[in-house]
């Protein structure tokens, strides 16, 4: 492996994990979402609420402010280089969301050591009104997005099954 492929900083590494993560997230790609910013233990993404994602009370289902968050989560948690997956997530709804409204959720890092991590993501509406908060768990599963420094490159296969 040649080190000049190699990501040379941290935020050099966050941008890799994430395109190469992009490439791969269908899910996050197909519900439009786009990736706003990624740093080290953070990142931004942003998503409009179509009138598909409404449930029967008119509103945004909870399960897209959900699925937001989490991707949000995914990117921050995978922005050292080595994959990590949730194992644990929370969500607290605070105030509805209309159709047509564009959400944006701000991942955070709290603490990291060894394969666990733990991340808050705070979910906004286009008036910067928080609609949720959550907390997602990470573990590291092996693999990692920067080439050469782990046993996979690329996306994850299923492990631990």
């Amino acid at each position: 492996m040649d080190k000049s492929t190699i990501p040379a900083n941290a935020q050099a590494r966050a941008e890799h994990s994430a395109r190469a993560m992009w490439a791969e997230d269908n899910a996050s790609r197909g519900l439009g979402m786009e990736i706003r910013r990624v740093a080290p233990g953070e990142a931004e993404l942003a998503m409009t609420v179509r009138p598909d994602m409404t449930n029967g009370h008119g509103i945004c289902h909870g399960g897209f402010i959900f699925t937001l968050a989490d991707s949000t989560f995914a990117f921050a948690c995978n922005s050292h280089g080595p994959h990590a997956v949730a194992y644990q997530c929370a969500v607290t709804f605070i105030r509805p969301v209309r159709g047509g409204t564009v959400l944006t959720a701000q991942a955070i890092e709290r603490s990291r050591s060894g394969r666990n991590g733990i991340y808050d993501v705070t979910v906004r509406d286009g008036e910067g009104t928080v609609v949720a908060e959550f907390r997602g768990h990470a573990r590291s599963i092996g693999g990692n997005w920067i080439p050469g420094e782990g046993k996979t490159e690329g996306p994850p296969q299923e492990r631990n099954r």
